[in-house]
């Protein structure tokens, strides 16, 4: 036998059986195997296999090392049924075969074995979700962790799919699955459909009805974005999850018991965004890498599944160019697998409307890659070690064959509801018929994919539509006139600037127009920033058309130290400041406060000096300030850091954080997410310093609107009392308590009707007067809200009028007007049936309809023993300020005692302590002394009123 032949039939023996899966997960033979195994010098069995190849009676597959295997194996296979195409006139919506979940089960393949990843990256995590299926007697509830796209419901799938391979649910049945985002905005509803509720349980509730967890008896229910499930939810679901038992909403006497296999999953951190209480009890957490966390060998693996479901559709083989695969990895910046298939599906529709007269193969190269996707090759250059990996499993060409094991999920979040190329198709013969050339049909059809694509995937949250967010802040008109200066500075600079361009200049303007609307604009020069300036001349003849074009079309005077700072913008969105920039910590009360605002800057502006860090009510300050000062050391790059906070503790941390790491940190207090954009935006300018940037955030006002009339000049005086910040105080005995919850309620009815920033202080009855006075130094108080009225000329609400339905108006008529005769504003309203609201509007885990006796018999029990009848205003107080106290003793976080000491022998302490014994007696619970401090306080300093 010749040695070719000898070569030939080894190659065949060993790989004609192979399955396309065993194909696409490595399996063939390499040259070193067949001369070590035919003992065969490599160089001549290479000289052989290339003869084969040209023979066509062996294929060579792509990647390091090459691998050959059997011509046999890549021979298509009729389709079982017929995939539609632009071919087929007619628009009957039927699934392909190739789309049938059932092929991949072929040969005994479990969803796991098939997985990309499962001796790889997902090899500890399938090893988890094994043991939470077998985990006697019933198996483990699992939680999965992972960012948005990452394949959360399709691990979800596998999990299922494996149960009824081994006969653990029963294989008739299917996966239950909800997701809890759906109802998000409706919390009732939520509940209902996962519970199930009595007629009458709620308004609308008009008939009883079964919930997901009886449905899913004997089987396995599958809840995404868990963390959009409420805390009464979680805790209801977590006694279930205890006992088997529950009851449907609305029920009272009877419960409910099922067996169900319980898989929650989630984008966000358990610890922050789930009660800790749930969290126990869900022993098995499965972390699913993100798509740029995985090897370099799975990621190409992925992406060669996608391009064959895409194959699949268009019964063609697909040729891609190396550079467009590594383009295509390189554009997954934030939706992980999801995004790549909205890239892939991009690439392909494109392609195939370009090769519609060949019905053998399509290719994709660069050409037909959109510029974000073209990018993607640019940043994946920028990592010379990643690139390099990816190269080695790369050849000049990825050929994709269209091939009918391919695994689809029945519901799967980033599948397209229609058929793409069948419209592109039919659209194309319309269009043909109309009369319209070639390159008119193109571009007319290449808008409709972008239009299909971008509808389908915003509405998955897979594209991320940051202008629409940057509308929130700025006007519209800022946002065109940035556009402008956009293409302005990219064709006088003969430079790219990236996205980021549009948000950091269009925040830079928005504050310079409103500053200059109000008549105060900067006119002191800064001598280092002009020495600074000549060296970047190119930039500053930019900012000298961007000052006359504001003039021309926008009749805005651009003075010429703005000039200098617009220089410096430009200088910074080109290049990358080596020295480094301040950094910023956001650090607030609440699960998720800080996260969200940092969030909000990450997708408006390119910066990575930012880290937040959430403190929730059960957080010590210890634990807080822990995280606190790893996050200053993290984001420190040598120029200082930036604290932005809340209230509260927090506003120490800084200070103390200097002395122990001897870092310089500046502290602003009361965060709003436009001052952490303003502060991200100034941070990354080059050569800014910390103070220069504290100081100029001090007199941060927020972002509005483009000026309609030219600004009035206004003396020196004038100015200064107009351009002080404005701020509201609100007031309990704590500072911390109803006060922080009295500042909700306020900022609530601010955000509706009104742009301009204003402060809002939460302060204690203990030193009011001088907290009061500290304020007004820096601020124009504008009014003070409730349970105390300071001695200060300016409106004052009672809790009353702030919370009843004129609540609104009254705190609109305070900022609009700034004055109004002080009287009796308050309606006539159930004070009972108001503190009722308050409670369930602004008490996470205090149930209004139970407590709301309790707390409104504490306050009867305190007009007993002081024989006085308490004003509505005192009585709401008393009632919230105690229901904040419960909280706090529920979560062992009671306030820290004053050092300012208390009567015992005072008629207020005595009934209070009275008072607070019934209460301690029927919640069994203990108030502890501190606590009861400033309960005192709230009666004694309205002795003079009640």
């Amino acid at each position: 036998m010749k040695r070719k032949d000898l070569v030939y039939q080894f190659v065949k023996k060993h790989t004609e059986k192979l399955t396309s899966e065993e194909i696409e997960f490595g399996s063939g033979l390499t040259t070193s195997e067949i001369s070590d195994a035919l003992n065969i010098v490599r160089t001549n069995v290479s000289k052989e296999l290339n003869l084969l190849v040209r023979e066509e009676k062996i294929a060579k597959l792509e990647g390091r090392p090459v691998r050959y295997i059997d011509s046999s194996c890549l021979k298509w296979k009729p389709l079982s049924k017929t995939v539609k195409s632009y071919k087929d006139k007619s628009l009957i919506k039927k699934k392909p075969t190739i789309e049938e979940p059932n092929d991949a089960r072929k040969n005994d393949h479990s969803l796991f074995e098939y997985m990309i990843g499962s001796n790889g990256s997902l090899k500890n995590q399938m090893e988890q979700a094994k043991a939470a299926i077998f985990y006697p007697p019933k198996g483990l509830n699992s939680l999965i962790i992972g960012p948005t796209g990452s394949g959360k419901t399709f691990f979800a799938n596998a999990m299922y799919q494996y149960s009824q391979d081994k006969g653990i649910v029963e294989p008739k049945q299917s996966l239950i699955i909800f997701n809890c985002a759906d109802y998000s905005q409706n919390p009732q509803l939520l509940m209902s459909h996962l519970f199930g509720h009595t007629k009458g349980a709620y308004t609308g509730a008009t008939e009883a009805k079964e919930g997901l967890l009886l449905k899913a008896d004997n089987n396995m229910l599958f809840l995404d974005e868990i963390h959009r499930l409420p805390p009464e939810g979680q805790e209801m679901l977590f006694y279930f999850m205890d006992t088997g038992t529950f009851q449907p909403m609305g029920e009272t006497e009877k419960r409910y018991s099922a067996k169900v296999r319980i898989i929650c999953a989630t984008t966000e951190d358990p610890s922050s965004a789930l009660l800790k209480t749930f969290v126990r009890r869900i022993p098995v957490t499965i972390q699913l890498p993100a798509f740029n966390e995985r090897p370099a060998n799975e990621r190409i693996q992925l992406l060669k599944l996608l391009l064959s479901i895409e194959a699949n559709r268009i019964d063609k083989r697909i040729v891609i160019e190396e550079n467009v695969v590594k383009a295509l990895l390189g554009s997954v910046t934030y939706g992980n697998i999801g995004q790549l298939k909205s890239s892939i599906q991009m690439a392909c529709a494109k392609a195939f409307l370009n090769s519609m007269d060949n019905n053998e193969e399509m290719l994709i190269n660069m050409d037909l890659l959109t510029g974000e996707l073209q990018e993607g090759l640019v940043n994946l250059a920028r990592n010379r070690d990643e690139l390099n990996e990816i190269s080695n499993y790369l050849e000049p060409r990825m050929i994709i064959h269209p091939k009918d094991s391919v695994y689809m999920l029945e519901q799967d979040t980033y599948e397209l509801p229609f058929n793409l190329y069948e419209i592109i198709g039919d659209k194309a013969v319309m269009l043909k018929d109309e009369g319209l050339n070639q390159d008119d049909i193109e571009n007319f059809i290449t808008t409709d994919i972008n239009l299909h694509l971008k509808s389908f995937y915003k509405t998955n949250q897979l594209i991320p539509n940051n202008e629409h967010n940057l509308r929130d802040i700025v006007e519209q008109e800022v946002i065109t006139l940035t556009k402008e200066i956009w293409k302005m500075a990219e064709d006088h600079l003969g430079y790219h600037f990236k996205q980021n361009f549009l948000y950091a200049m269009s925040l830079h303007l928005s504050s310079f127009i409103k500053r200059s609307k109000e008549g105060f604009v900067q006119i002191k020069q800064n001598s280092e920033l002009d020495k600074l300036i000549l060296n970047y001349q190119n930039e500053y003849e930019v900012a000298i058309l961007i000052k006359n074009h504001m003039k021309e079309n926008y009749q805005i005077n651009v003075p010429e130290v703005e000039c200098w700072y617009l220089t410096m913008l430009l200088v910074s969105l080109k290049e990358q400041n080596n020295l480094g920039d301040v950094g910023i910590v956001v650090a607030a009360h609440g699960r998720s406060t800080a996260t969200s605002m940092v969030q909000v800057v990450a997708k408006l502006l390119d910066v990575e000096n930012i880290e937040a860090v959430d403190m929730p009510l059960e957080m010590s300050p210890q634990q807080a300030y822990k995280l606190v000062l790893n996050s200053i050391q993290n984001v420190n790059e040598g120029k200082g850091v930036l604290l932005l906070v809340d209230m509260g503790s927090l506003t120490t941390f800084g200070v103390k954080a200097m002395r122990e790491t001897d870092i310089a940190v500046k502290t602003l207090d009361m965060v709003t997410t436009p001052l952490v954009l303003e502060a991200a935006r100034k941070t990354s300018f080059m050569d800014n310093q910390l103070d220069e940037i504290y100081w100029s955030l001090k007199n941060f006002r927020g972002y509005s609107n483009l000026p309609e009339e030219k600004p009035v000049l206004l003396s020196a005086s004038k100015q200064q009392e107009i351009y002080k910040p404005k701020a509201i105080i609100t007031i309990c005995s704590t500072g911390e308590g109803t006060a922080i919850r009295i500042k909700e309620r306020v900022e609530s009815l601010l955000e509706d009707f009104i742009d301009e920033t204003i402060e809002i202080f939460s302060i204690s009855l203990v030193g009011m007067e001088e907290e009061v006075q500290k304020i007004s130094q820096d601020y124009q108080i504008l009014a003070t809200a409730g349970i105390a009225k300071p001695a200060l000329n300016v409106p004052h609400l009672s809790l009353e009028e702030l919370f009843q339905s004129s609540g609104d108006e009254k705190v609109k008529q305070v900022i609009l007007e700034q004055q109004y005769a002080e009287g009796s504003y308050v309606d006539s309203v159930d004070t009972k049936q108001l503190c009722e609201e308050y409670l369930g509007t602004y008490f996470t885990f205090l149930n209004p309809q139970k407590f709301i006796n309790i707390l409104w018999d504490y306050t009867e029990i305190i007009e007993e023993k002081l024989n006085k009848k308490l004003s509505n205003s005192v009585q709401i107080g008393l009632l919230m300020h105690m229901a904040g106290v419960i909280e706090r003793v529920l979560f062992s976080d009671p306030m820290s005692r004053s050092d300012e000491t208390i009567n015992k022998d005072s008629i207020y302490y005595q009934s209070v302590k009275e008072a607070n014994e019934l209460l301690e007696s029927r919640l069994n619970m203990t108030i502890p002394e501190s606590e009861l401090f400033y309960i005192v306080k709230i009666v004694d300093e309205h002795q003079e009123i009640i």
